[in-house]
């Protein structure tokens, strides 16, 4: 990043032309959640895997694990486009879940 130093303060240049265009790309990548759900090596339960997760992944391990980790999901990306894929044990996508975020301020 470019900044300038005034006898005050530092000013970051954060415009557009300095970015090279790297905002727009930063903003479609963010523009959609990608999340899969795996089941633990353990056989208790799911993961529920994404970058976008404040810890990396989520745990679920009660009979209805898979569908409810599709459902949080969801309920986080409800400002976003979502992709969500299913996993099996070795790894192949078995389901895929789209949601758009339709989210509505009132």
């Amino acid at each position: 990043m470019d900044f300038t130093s005034t006898p005050d303060s530092r000013i970051w240049d954060l415009s557009p032309m300095r970015l090279g265009g790297a905002k727009s790309k930063m903003n479609i990548q963010r523009s959609m959640h990608v999340y899969e759900v795996r089941p633990r090596k353990d056989k208790r339960g799911v993961d529920l895997v994404s970058d976008v997760l404040p810890f990396g992944r989520l745990w679920y391990g009660e009979p209805n694990a898979v569908s409810n980790a599709i459902d949080y999901a969801k309920f986080r990306s409800r400002s976003y486009r979502a992709v969500i894929r299913v996993c099996d044990e070795a790894g192949n996508v078995i389901e895929t879940h789209e949601h758009t975020g339709d989210f509505k301020e009132p």
